[in-house]
């Protein structure tokens, strides 16, 4: 979704919206189903406009599991795409996850229309210690489920790669807050790196982590998190610009151009960029890609990805970090129709943006007394950044969609912080990951 793009105009408990609501069941206890491994599945999803299909690509294991030991059998929030695990021999609900995809994007382009393509996605999810039941689904905007794809993972199956037990990735940790087990691992590859340039990476790497932990709530939370950098070097130096004619060699094969837009950096390597990570413990990613052109991308629990020597890399490698890690919705606008992934009948998934559809379930109670709807623009300095509202035009509309606050992280790079809504979207994310909720 055009969402992914995250490029700013500026040159109860509740995570989601639609998902069923399963606290009633007991917890899932991470031992009694899991060992300490990650099974890592490949996935093709192909089709065109109207179609969409997935198809098992390969199984991969790895030798420690960094992701959540809590809330295994709930949504962290909705995505366009869900797994749920199941134990076949009790049909238990043991673990669930979401995301969102750059095929699922894609297929709002005009090529989409005339043509089918495939895209790579790779998840990880924990290591069952039986056979278990994986059932994956793509929605459409309308979050109806448009393909289902369901098959077993046999732990003890021969033909399951056995990756990460040699030749580990060159790495180092930048924060070290506490064991994989119990704290957010994520990793910081190099992109458009070459030998010659690896101290430079490592001290974009620094940069990358005083860029994000310069933020609420990350910097207050700072004790929850691990971050490695992650040496992945490449034949070329820069990255790939298709506009100008240049094509290079780079570790997971990102270029500018996604979709014919100059900005949007992506990469469809998934497998390659997984491949890299090998035997390091993580389960976010932040590629930084070593150029000074302008723009990135950010895709719900797949990468962030961004550009290291553009004099706005700090706030945009944090405005992309919010959609790939929180799931963060874009909250400025550019037109006044409705956009191909927001329909005004539909309230988004993301927790930042609403129709006023089920406003309810967003930020309703976080408005102070006698709040207009909407909000109007107050102008005022002191206000801009925290005083929270409704105010139209967002999620590229600047009609029938609202945002929490006159501006924010994920709306300018003008603005010094997440406004009070994503804040606490972001808090809620972290605690989903380290505490039993």
């Amino acid at each position: 979704m055009r969402y992914f793009k995250s490029l700013f105009l500026s040159l109860p408990l509740v995570y989601g919206i639609g998902i069923q609501t399963i606290s009633a069941q007991r917890a899932v206890e991470y031992d009694r189903y899991f060992v300490d491994k990650t099974i890592r599945v490949d996935y093709v999803f192909s089709g065109d406009e109207k179609t969409s299909q997935i198809c098992l690509d390969d199984l991969s294991a790895l030798p420690h599991w960094a992701g959540r030991r809590h809330n295994l059998n709930k949504l962290p929030i909705a995505g366009n795409g869900q797994i749920t695990m199941t134990d076949k021999a009790t049909g238990d609900t043991i673990y669930r996850t979401s995301f969102s995809t750059l095929f699922q994007e894609w297929q709002t382009e005009p090529e989409a229309q005339t043509t089918a393509r495939a895209f790579e996605n790779t998840y990880l999810l924990p290591y069952p210690k039986e056979a278990s039941m994986v059932t994956v689904e793509l929605r459409n905007k309308y979050h109806q489920v448009v393909a289902s794809y369901q098959h077993e993972i046999n732990p003890s199956d021969i033909l399951i790669h056995q990756r990460g037990n040699t030749h580990i990735s060159e790495h180092r940790y930048l924060v070290q807050s506490g064991s994989y087990q119990n704290c957010i691992d994520v990793v910081i590859m190099a992109e458009g790196y070459t030998e010659a340039e690896k101290s430079t990476f490592y001290q974009d790497a620094e940069r990358t982590t005083k860029a994000l932990f310069a933020h609420k709530p990350f910097c207050e939370m700072k004790d929850k998190f691990n971050i490695i950098a992650v040496w992945t070097p490449s034949q070329d130096s820069d990255v790939s610009v298709p506009r100008n004619g240049a094509w290079k060699n780079t570790a997971v094969g990102s270029h500018f151009d996604t979709f014919y837009s100059d900005r949007y950096l992506t990469t469809r390597q998934l497998k390659r960029i997984h491949n890299w990570l090998a035997g390091i413990p993580y389960e976010h990613i932040i590629i930084i890609a070593n150029t000074e052109v302008y723009g990135g991308g950010g895709i719900y629990n797949a990468f962030t990805l961004t550009t290291a020597h553009h004099k706005d890399f700090e706030p945009v490698v944090v405005h992309e970090f919010g959609h790939s890690f929180a799931g963060l919705g874009d909250e400025y606008a550019y037109s006044a129709e409705p956009s191909a992934q927001y329909p005004y009948e539909i309230e988004p998934w993301e927790q930042n943006i609403t129709t006023l559809v089920h406003f309810d379930s967003k930020w309703k109670d976080m408005l102070p007394p006698h709040t207009a709807i909407p909000t109007p623009i107050s102008n005022d300095p002191k206000k801009v950044y925290t005083k929270v509202g409704v105010y139209e035009g967002a999620g590229y509309s600047k009609k029938g969609i609202y945002r929490p606050a006159e501006d924010c992280r994920m709306r300018t790079n003008a603005a010094p912080d997440f406004c009070p809504v994503c804040q606490r979207a972001i808090q809620r994310l972290i605690r989903f990951h380290i505490e039993q909720l």
